[in-house]
């Protein structure tokens, strides 16, 4: 039977043996990955879900997905969570990632000046677009930071028949930043951008910029996420990292993330199921 004196006892023994026994250990995982799943306000939706659901807090690392991979590699992050499948494969190729899953998509799009100095606006054909803006050398930010948007935009130059490496000029400003620099770099010089859809629809500071080109179906944009291999790095937290990639692609997961909106508008599409993506 347990007493006061009893429940006291045990109490200052807890004391004396020091916090560690006395609190339960913090459950958290290192989730390193791009910055238009934090700049969009999609994991401050998630986030708090998968913690009331697991107990497992998400700390995350906002990097381009070039600087999420290199974190992955050194062992710095549990999981990584990106936008560049290429890259993705080739992580998970070299053995630093377990298994790479489809999670998500959305699509890029082409941001302006109101002016449209390209004359560009309301077109659906990207390569033409670009062309344009170099033909005219009308301004142009580029993250230039190794991110899924910068490896997008480069194909995208290259799509559209042009070295960009060998023709940019003053007019093609790279500024090794993210996402909301980006744009607000953009607004400065009244310049175009490419962004993500999710990160401009929750960008708040669009002065004069408006979307100029969307809708070519070579502006898709698919997420994925891998669990760094604790082959390579054993003080990974495979039980709790696995339970976050596997809480993303269920069915909870994919139906919270179709939930997340801004004004109305859904930010990501779930895709988990969808054979090849």
């Amino acid at each position: 039977m347990l007493t006061r004196r009893s429940l006291l006892t045990a109490g200052l023994l807890l004391t004396l043996a020091g916090p560690g026994l006395a609190q339960t250990p913090e459950r958290f995982i290192v989730v390193s990955s791009t910055t238009s799943t934090q700049d969009s306000g999609l994991f401050g939706h998630l986030l708090p879900l998968f913690k009331a659901k697991t107990g497992i807090e998400v700390r995350v690392v906002s990097q381009g997905t070039g600087q999420a991979l290199d974190t992955g590699r050194r062992g710095d992050a549990d999981v990584v969570f990106v936008h560049a499948r290429a890259q993705e494969e080739k992580f998970v190729g070299e053995g630093f990632g377990v298994e790479r899953k489809p999670v998500m998509y959305n699509d890029f799009v082409l941001i302006g000046p109101k002016s449209d100095p390209a004359g560009i606006r309301g077109s659906k054909d990207i390569a033409t677009a670009l062309k344009a803006i170099q033909e005219k050398q009308a301004a142009f930010v580029s993250r230039g930071d190794r991110s899924g948007t910068h490896s997008a935009e480069l194909g995208l130059w290259k799509l559209a028949g042009i070295e960009i490496e060998k023709t940019k000029g003053t007019w093609y400003r790279e500024i090794g930043q993210g996402m909301g620099a980006a744009l607000n770099t953009a607004g400065a010089m009244s310049a175009y951008v490419l962004a993500d859809r999710g990160t401009w629809l929750s960008f708040r500071n669009r002065g004069d910029l408006e979307i100029t080109v969307e809708g070519d179906r070579r502006l898709f944009n698919q997420y994925g996420v891998m669990l760094v291999n604790p082959a390579k790095h054993p003080h990974v937290k495979q039980a709790d990292g696995q339970a976050f990639v596997d809480w993303l692609v269920s069915t909870e997961g994919q139906k919270a993330i179709s939930e997340y909106k801004i004004g109305g508008e859904q930010l990501f599409f779930p895709n988990a199921a969808q054979p090849g993506a």
